[in-house]
């Protein structure tokens, strides 16, 4: 969470004091802050009726060096009504808006992603990850546990020699093992977890170099050569919910598809080659010969269907 004050409440305090260029700026977001969230710095100065350097210097005069963590903070902040139930419901809302409730959260959490993460930063992990002789993805937790797997797969289907350790002693020895031409690539939201920045610095301490997925200026942030900074609202519920989840999913998706193009067409051919293998052998096809031979002739030419 931010440790700047309420944004909203600041917004409307000090809209009276401002030029009148920036005070347009402050109404805009404030008829309606979880729109202003997801909008675009020339979508914002066109409402507004200002250049975009306003909205700039606005979001300074609040304090923040960046539209971006201006952003950030006022999802935090926007965040913080609702229930125990989820960040955004109330124990009183009717199904229909229980679902708008969650799905807008999620929409704005994604669109807020878009605003966090450092192009830089993903095309350096790709580079990173390309160049590895061997890539060994840290996790702690059910939730990044699932994200380090999913990652170890994508990587795996793309012909890359990698790794998946949730257990904190199998973390010790990849760490022991990958040396200079080795990535460790450790996700963990909370990004505190001693087990795993042991196994993080470790790796780093034998030449590996760090990939960190978890929230910025955590520990794991700092013991990492590169972050992939992700900050979303706390959950009422779970201390990594739903949209971290999400958020993180997205990002092992771009850093994935970056490092395929970096692969060129040997990445095209091994991922046309699973797919072939997985229609022609896998369970789970509609072609695979244990699923047609239980289909009736008619259901097998189509017929009846």
């Amino acid at each position: 969470m931010s440790s700047y004050p309420r944004l909203v409440q600041q917004l409307k305090e000090q809209m009276p004091d401002l030029p009148t260029a920036q005070q347009s700026v402050v109404q805009v977001i404030l008829e309606d802050p979880s729109a202003a969230v997801v909008a675009t710095v020339e979508e914002l100065a066109q409402k507004a009726g200002v250049s975009m350097p306003t909205i700039v210097r606005t979001c300074r005069v609040f304090g923040y060096p960046s539209v971006r963590e201006f952003m950030v903070a006022l999802a935090q902040d926007v965040a913080l009504g609702g229930s125990y139930l989820h960040r955004s419901v109330t124990a009183d809302d009717a199904p229909a808006e229980v679902t708008h409730k969650i799905l807008s959260a999620a929409t704005t959490s994604l669109a807020l992603l878009q605003h966090q993460l450092d192009v830089g930063a993903l095309v350096s992990a790709a580079e990173l990850i390309v160049e590895a002789d061997r890539v060994d993805c840290y996790s702690a937790g059910a939730t990044s546990s699932f994200i380090s797997s999913d990652l170890q797969h994508r990587l795996f289907r793309l012909g890359l020699h990698a790794n998946a350790f949730s257990d904190a002693h199998l973390q010790l020895i990849s760490a022991s093992t990958l040396g200079p031409k080795g990535v460790a690539f450790a996700v963990s939201h909370v990004g505190r977890m001693p087990y795993l920045l042991e196994a993080a610095r470790f790796a780093r301490s034998q030449g590996a170099k760090v990939i960190a997925l978890t929230e910025p200026h955590t520990p794991l942030a700092e013991a990492a050569d590169v972050v992939l900074g992700v900050s979303v609202p706390q959950d009422a519920v779970m201390r990594v919910g739903t949209e971290a989840y999400v958020a993180h999913l997205m990002t092992i998706e771009i850093v994935t598809v970056l490092v395929a193009q970096r692969m060129g067409p040997r990445a095209a051919a091994r991922l046309q080659q699973f797919k072939r293998v997985l229609e022609e052998h896998g369970i789970d096809s509609a072609s695979h010969s244990a699923i047609t031979w239980s289909w009736s002739k008619a259901e097998r030419d189509g017929e009846g269907v």
